[in-house]
């Protein structure tokens, strides 16, 4: 180092002061450790005091001086010489003996009496590997369980520091002390809870990089626990042996995420005894009283022998006697003859009280004739007074003899009518009404027109839909009466059809309060109006269905049918039925097969139609989600061509569109307008999830008298338009050119397929000069359950028999026992299946059908609702 001192040192300009020439230099700033980060060089500072010299040594060796940045300056205080060396350090250096040893360097400081080193900085390549050395796993916990997470993290130098996330966000155990992260870096969750189901990830990261294991999936499971039992029912029989129950439910807890449910019964039945009811009756009479001063004498007997009991009758009759004694028994004719002037005075006071409730009589009778002749009853209205005023055994014959009894119920004017705002037709007007054979009660509805029961029609329908349209929350209502039906309702309740769209609304009786009157509507949104939300593999399913208005209190569900396109294969679909809240905001209230009984909506899922059962009316819709590639909507392929073609062009469009009927009578009423006719029976195509797009195209064309003008193969629909089910008329139009106005005969094949999927096709054959329609309409006649044989129906079925010969039994010969556990959460079980089957049946039901399905109960010549209770 001698060598080298003489000839690179540094020498000192100013000689030190005497009295510090004797001193060691010392170190004001000593090299520390460092890492190089990718390819960017670190630097060492070293400074001293004294120091006439100031050079590094790395590894042993002595740094150049030409490397070393020398900086000199004089500390004020005390007036000595300071002298800062730097030196930098590349990559390539250390990787040079990289695995040999560690690089290390320390700097070696001179001054007049001596030499000084400094401690050794160690210069490592940082680095932080990509793959992991333990990831977490995923893991399904009871509640309240220990749950261990490992992580090892990938090799690195510096070491990795680890932190965990949960669902992307920083997990802070100082701020949650449910959570622990030992020293070896893994996570332990002391209790589990519910709100620690999640995603974990283990986080390392160094200077150099930041890496993230494998997200490991914790579901915290609750395994379902027995409420306590609730108390016992009350006797099901009035009088004698009966039965009782009590229930329980899983809900203490209620099992989540996967935790087992319950096991064991949820009811328990038992046997009970009720104590019967004892009528009243009289004792014997007691003997005679004296003759009394006022010339009567009085007997008397009491209600005990026996005395009721059990809400037993009361003795009926008088329990006191007086009768008038002879002259000779009174003690005072002046006595006898004030009572026959009481009596006189008695007769007096009942002629005027006759007179008057005569008087008031026919005075209610006059106003009542005065409103009837004011108010007619619209043609297109009919209630439940009608059908139980005319139902006599004239209006209709049963098949079957020992049905008879079904029919011949006399109705019960007095609740019929009481409620009922309107008037009634005659009864010789009914009996034209009326159907003479077995089909419907109805005869048809001309097309378009409103279908009400147990309603009425406003008096100016323009009113009030400008009402209706000018609430805030009633903007998106059409103003058209084409696709809106309206009407008033009271407790008999009734129906609102939209013919030809496959769209009604039951309201069943009871289920307006009595007392309340409502002017119930239903219509149909445009869809491109709505605008409904749908993400990913959403589509709708169903028209956009609106009946109002919100907010009226129902105590029953009402019933609202509408069309669906799926495939209804539950198994490929998660659909949810969504109703749009005030705000405007779409919500979902019911996934199907999840239901639960307790809430306001449940929904019955047939081939091609929806039930919605709803406590609450507004504005509904039917959105589904693809589960997998093998869900499948239905379309609708309509075929039009023009009516007259007068020019060498015909074109041919071919509509594909959700297979629900309003959309078809949409795009029949459209067509109808531009002069286009349907020319072939309407076809149905399932469309499956799998992304590709619809292809159409048109083949064996005679080539000498056609030829397409279309430039390509075929034409295409986009996946995503047929899929969202919000554009309503997608169609292709195919334009053809004939070579002379002579040629009128066309026969082709249309293709119809899915990329990589199914498809169809239709042979054409026809002549465009005689172009005729082909009808797709439907006829619709009323049904409807008349209110007095509902009731009887519904108090024969609706408590439990011992021989199952109750509602039960009536699901199961309707076919509907796959709703048991919806119709068992109501309280009239009946009436809701009765609600049902009459949808079902609206064009087709008549009380035949209903009295043999009662026949095959299994009650006696079908006498149902002659049975009293007690022989149930």
């Amino acid at each position: 180092p001698h060598a080298t001192q003489g000839k690179h040192a540094a020498t000192v300009t100013h000689p030190l002061p005497a009295a510090f020439s004797d001193l060691l230099p010392h170190f004001l700033l000593e090299p520390d450790d460092v890492y190089i980060v990718k390819n960017k060089p670190v630097t060492l500072t070293c400074r001293s005091t004294p120091a006439t010299q100031i050079y590094f040594k790395c590894n042993s060796e002595w740094v150049h001086q030409d490397q070393h940045l020398i900086e000199r300056d004089v500390d004020p205080a005390t007036g000595l010489p300071v002298m800062q060396v730097k030196i930098d350090i590349s990559r390539q250096q250390v990787e040079k003996i990289f695995g040999l040893e560690d690089y290390w360097c320390q700097c070696v400081a001179w001054s007049t009496t001596g030499t000084q080193k400094s401690q050794k900085a160690y210069v490592r390549i940082a680095y932080l590997r990509k793959n992991f050395e333990e990831e977490p796993l995923g893991k399904e916990v009871a509640l309240d369980q220990e749950v261990l997470l490992r992580c090892h993290p990938p090799e690195g130098v510096p070491a990795a520091e680890v932190e965990w996330q949960r669902n992307e966000g920083l997990i802070d155990p100082k701020t949650d002390p449910n959570f622990f992260i030992t020293v070896d870096h893994n996570l332990i969750i002391k209790q589990a809870r519910l709100a620690d189901t999640g995603n974990y990830t283990c986080v390392a990261k160094n200077i150099v990089a930041r890496r993230k294991s494998s997200s490991a999936t914790v579901i915290v499971y609750v395994n379902g626990g027995w409420s306590t039992w609730a108390t016992w029912s009350a006797c099901s029989a009035i009088c004698g042996r009966g039965w009782q129950k009590r229930s329980r439910s899983c809900t203490n807890p209620t099992p989540l995420n996967g935790g087992t449910s319950c096991e064991s019964q949820s009811v328990q039945k038992s046997a009970c005894t009720a104590t019967c009811p004892v009528d009243g009756g009289w004792s014997e009479w007691s003997k005679w009283s004296p003759c009394g001063a006022d010339c009567t004498m009085w007997r008397s007997r009491e209600c005990t022998q026996p005395t009721p009991s059990t809400s037993g009758k009361d003795c009926q009759g008088l329990d006191l006697q007086s009768l008038n004694c002879t002259s000779e028994q009174c003690p005072q004719s002046k006595y006898h003859h004030l009572s026959a002037s009481g009596a006189e005075d008695v007769a007096l006071y009942v002629g005027i009280v006759a007179v008057a409730l005569c008087l008031t009589l026919l005075l209610i009778v006059l106003v009542l004739v005065y409103r009837r002749k004011k108010e007619g009853l619209d043609a297109d209205v009919a209630d439940s007074s009608i059908l139980t005023t005319g139902f006599q055994p004239m209006g209709i014959k049963p098949t079957k003899p020992e049905n008879s009894h079904l029919l011949t119920i006399q109705p019960d004017l007095t609740t019929t009518t009481t409620s009922y705002q309107g008037t009634l037709r005659s009864r010789h007007e009914v009996a034209g009404k009326f159907s003479m054979s077995n089909g419907p009660l109805l005869e048809p509805l001309p097309n378009g027109s409103h279908t009400l029961h147990n309603g009425k029609l406003p008096s100016d329908p323009n009113d009030f839909m400008n009402r209706l349209s000018s609430q805030t929350y009633f903007k998106t209502l059409p103003r058209d009466n084409i696709n809106t039906s309206y009407g008033t309702f009271n407790f008999l309740g009734g129906r609102l059809t939209l013919p030809n769209t496959g769209i009604s609304l039951l309201i069943p009786p009871e289920a307006i309060p009595r007392g309340k009157i409502y002017e119930i509507y239903l219509t149909i949104q445009k869809k491109e109006d709505m605008r409904l939300p749908l993400a990913g593999c959403q589509t709708l399913l169903s028209p956009v269905v609106s009946c109002g208005p919100p907010g009226v209190v129902l105590t029953r569900p009402v019933i609202l049918t509408m069309d669906h396109c799926s495939d209804a294969c539950l198994e490929n679909w998660a659909i949810r039925l969504k109703k749009q809240s005030y705000e405007g905001t779409w919500e979902d209230v019911l996934q199907l097969g999840e239901e639960v009984f307790s809430e306001p909506y449940y929904c019955q899922l047939e081939a091609e139609t929806c039930r919605v059962f709803t406590e609450q009316l507004g504005r509904f819709a039917l959105v589904g989600e693809s589960l997998s590639m093998a869900a499948a909507k239905r379309l609708k392929l309509l075929l039009f061509a023009p009516a007259y073609c007068s020019t060498l062009e015909y074109n041919i469009r071919i509509y594909c569109m959700d297979d629900t009927q309003d959309l078809l009578k949409e795009v029949m009423q459209m067509e109808r307008q531009m002069g286009g006719r349907l020319i072939d029976e309407p076809h149905v195509l399932l469309f499956k999830d799998s992304y590709h797009n619809l292809r159409l195209s048109i083949h064996d064309m005679p080539q000498a008298h056609w030829r397409s003008k279309l430039l390509t193969g075929y034409q295409e629909i986009p996946f995503y338009h047929i899929w969202s089910g919000s554009q309503q008329t997608l169609h292709c139009t195919f334009t053809l050119e004939r070579q002379s106005l002579s040629t009128c005969d066309l026969t082709c094949t249309l293709c119809v397929w899915q990329v990589e999927g199914e498809g169809q096709s239709f042979t054409l054959d026809f002549n465009i000069s005689k172009v005729t329609e082909t009808t797709c309409s439907m006829i619709y006649h009323a049904f409807q359950i008349p209110y007095l044989i509902r009731q009887k129906i519904c108090s024969s079925l609706d408590t439990p028999c011992p021989n199952g010969a109750d509602w039960r039994l009536l699901a199961q010969r309707l076919k509907l026992d796959r709703h048991m556990s919806f119709f068992a959460s109501k309280a009239s079980p009946t009436s809701v299946i009765l609600d049902l089957w009459e949808t079902q049946h609206f064009h087709s039901g008549n009380l035949n059908q209903l009295a043999a399905v009662m026949a095959e109960i299994g009650k006696q010549e079908a006498m149902i609702f002659l049975v009293s209770d007690g022989e149930c």
